[in-house]
């Protein structure tokens, strides 16, 4: 999960055959007190919080809310720490928040946020919690019926969140100096720096790809403690997976720690092949260094107990994630394989895990150092989940499921996690650890295709980790990268434009136009899972007593107003599902519903 939120954007009038999407100073007038300075006590005042980057979607809200009815209160917050603050102390009827489905199941798209006891959920309803774990279960012909009963109990029946809008996903890449083919876009996974090259490949050993993002406080660099835009996409790019995601959101091995992946009959059981080429980078005198330590099974069972482990680190953000993992194991016996079928097949999983080999599996070792491909010494891991769940690929696909050093973070890790004191206590993966002109040294091992080696409060560099699949088309190309902090879309659009940075990732839809009329810049798209949405405050307000509140504003909103407002830069949502289940439900305007509920609410007070 990636928690998302809509980033800046240039302010403008939009006509539509229904009226007007009125501007910031059109709405407050609109909503100003009679003449004698009073409110009008008629109307039902609601809050909304939000961040000054979405303020054109607050103000779509708000002038719809004020022409039903509602006197609305804007609580509208500089960052995200601030509107966090708020939310956390319950200033708000209603929050404008946003998610992206990152692993691309829909299992991820609700789990965190709906589910009772989820990492970011307020929810608690049991009925919600029954259909989330029921549909976790299927597969994809089963749960499309399973999730739209969850949207409709969401959505329509309690009115828990109002669906805004989907996004497509964008980036603008200058292409007179990368090499155009060598960047990706994926629907849901962060862009693999590792692939990109420079168009004078000659530089690809000297000069840093230069790419930025707008947060520069970062919240863990180790990949369980964080789910947000501050590190989603430099752990994914620090630490190997057991396996990836295709650009269209298909579970591979390529690319990944696996060599190739296998599911048992029965999908509770899953087979990893694992590479015998790839080792921890360091960091020693600000350069990265190969720590001579093989990334292994050892690290692998590990790193997955920790990760679904609620307790194994202080503040841990992503435990539900891996919830479904019971037990993971190195396997030793090669027979065992030869008797295991496939799921849905009559081969056998070690034939399963032989495929596109050069070398067949002679023996397996417990040993990560004893691995040797060349002469058919392989390592296996299994990972068995608690039912059958085969969503549990995608999760391992997340940037939490990240590998780490066993050895490093425990020699790192060794306050009582119960006890654990901010004030002095350093967790591995701390980003003080990295910052310029701190006291502490850098103590990240990481087994992706880069390693971060310091950064201030402007830049983060990071260099390629010469362990990582060294003579393989997934050694990295670029050797430096350096990430940029540019809080504004303006700025950074501005930057790419000079060639100051090389990419802009999620361009807004405002920005289209002038990326297309630069020669020199290539705009590539394609649709998404970030979804945007309205959720209601569940604690100490009306609307989280009253459905009939709730249901007033949610046939209240217009989505048509957004897309017109984003010149169909938007599609319409129904939940956060919307991009990856499409189960035919969709929510329609309607003002005399509105009315209707907001008369009832005001019958009851």
């Amino acid at each position: 999960m990636l928690k998302r939120f809509l980033v800046p954007i240039v302010l403008v009038v939009v006509l539509v055959m229904s009226g007007c999407v009125k501007t910031k100073s059109d709405v407050e007038e609109g909503a100003k007190p009679g003449n004698d300075g009073k409110k009008d006590l008629s109307k039902v005042q609601v809050e909304l919080l939000g961040m000054s980057s979405g303020e054109s979607d607050l103000n779509i809200v708000r002038d719809q809310l004020v022409k039903n009815g509602f006197d609305v209160k804007l609580n509208l917050q500089p960052d995200y720490g601030s509107f966090k603050a708020q939310q956390d102390a319950g200033n708000y009827d209603i929050a404008l928040s946003g998610w992206t489905t990152v692993t691309g199941n829909p299992d991820y798209a609700v789990r965190s946020l709906f589910k009772t006891g989820g990492d970011y959920s307020i929810m608690s309803d049991s009925e919600i919690d029954s259909l989330i774990d029921q549909a976790g279960t299927e597969t994809p012909d089963e749960y499309q019926a399973t999730y739209k009963k969850f949207e409709e109990r969401l959505v329509f029946d309690k009115a828990y969140i109002v669906p805004l809008y989907t996004s497509y996903k964008t980036q603008a890449v200058n292409k007179d100096i990368l090499n155009l083919d060598s960047v990706r876009l994926s629907k849901s996974r962060s862009l693999p720096w590792e692939e990109i090259e420079f168009n004078d490949a000659s530089k690809n050993a000297t000069d840093p790809l230069v790419l930025s993002q707008s947060m520069s406080t970062l919240t863990s660099l180790d990949p369980i403690k964080g789910n947000d835009g501050s590190i989603n996409i430099i752990n994914t790019n620090m630490h190997v997976r057991l396996v990836n995601l295709t650009d269209d959101d298909q579970i591979t091995s390529e690319g990944s720690l696996s060599l190739n992946h296998s599911i048992a009959e029965g999908n509770s059981e899953y087979y990893f092949l694992l590479r015998d080429d790839i080792n921890f980078a360091k960091v020693d005198s600000k350069k990265a260094v190969d720590s001579g330590e093989r990334v292994g099974a050892d690290d692998v069972i590990f790193t997955l107990n920790r990760a679904k482990d609620k307790d194994s680190v202080p503040d841990h953000r992503t435990y539900t994630l891996h919830e479904h993992i019971k037990d993971i194991e190195v396997i030793t016996d090669l027979g065992s394989l030869e008797t295991i079928k496939q799921s849905g097949s009559d081969e056998t999983v070690k034939a399963a895990l032989e495929k596109g080999l050069g070398n067949t599996i002679n023996s397996l070792v417990d040993d990560k150092t004893k691995a040797n491909s060349e002469e058919g010494m392989y390592q296996v891991v299994k990972i068995t989940t608690t039912e059958p769940f085969p969503q549990v690929l995608n999760y391992l696909a997340h940037q939490s499921a990240g590998i780490v050093s066993k050895k490093q973070v425990e020699s790192i890790n060794t306050f009582d996690v119960a006890s654990f004191d901010v004030n002095k206590d350093i967790p591995y993966g701390d980003q003080n650890t990295v910052t310029e002109g701190s006291q502490y040294n850098n103590t990240l091992y990481t087994s992706g295709p880069y390693i971060l080696i310091s950064k201030n409060d402007y830049e983060a560099e990071f260099q390629k980790n010469p362990g990582y699949m060294t003579g393989t088309k997934h050694e990295p190309k670029i050797s430096n990268v350096t990430m940029r902090f540019i809080k504004d879309p303006d700025s950074t659009l501005a930057a790419l434009r000079n060639n100051e940075i090389h990419l802009f990732y999620a361009v807004p839809e405002t920005k289209y136009d002038v990326v297309e009329s630069d020669s020199k810049l290539s705009l590539q798209s394609i649709e998404s899972n970030a979804v945007s949405y309205l959720l209601f405050n569940t604690k100490n307000r009306e609307v989280s007593e009253s459905e009939d509140l709730r249901k007033a504003i949610l046939y209240t909103i217009n989505q048509d107003d957004f897309i017109s407002f984003y010149k169909g830069n938007k599609t319409k949502a129904f939940s956060t599902l919307s991009p990856i289940v499409k189960t035919g439900n969709e929510l329609v305007a309607d003002p005399a519903k509105a009315k209707e509920f907001l008369n009832k609410y005001q019958e009851t007070k």
